[in-house]
């Protein structure tokens, strides 16, 4: 009889083998029908992918930088621009006027009155 027991909690013992990787096949099984139901829906859905957005956002970081550079190169060229309109606009100190004709030779004769 003791042979007996031991039969029957082996063959219970094989049988829960059994079940146990035949749950793990369903459970791969549902996983796998689970995820291309996700990924059909989310093609549906047209979701971006992880890499399409993290390629977007570097994008948009290099315009900004670049946005910045240009701001503050033509924030420059302005000023520039604005001191040379200043300087062309004030005008030059005048010059002391020049007398219309030569100074003419005195009217004295040498040696005399």
């Amino acid at each position: 009889m003791v042979q007996t027991t031991n039969r029957f909690f082996d063959e219970v013992a094989r049988l829960m083998n059994d079940a146990a990787g035949v749950a793990q096949g369903v459970r791969r099984e549902f996983e796998t029908l689970f995820r291309g139901q996700a990924e059909r829906i989310l093609r549906d859905l047209d979701i971006v992918q992880r890499e399409e957005f993290e390629a977007t956002k570097e994008m948009a970081r290099l315009a900004r930088e670049e946005n910045e550079a240009l701001k503050a190169r033509l924030a420059a060229l302005e000023a520039k621009l604005e001191s040379a309109l200043a300087a062309a606009a004030s005008p030059p100190p005048p010059a002391p006027p020049a007398p219309p004709f030569p100074p003419s030779p005195p009217d004295v004769a040498p040696g005399g009155f």
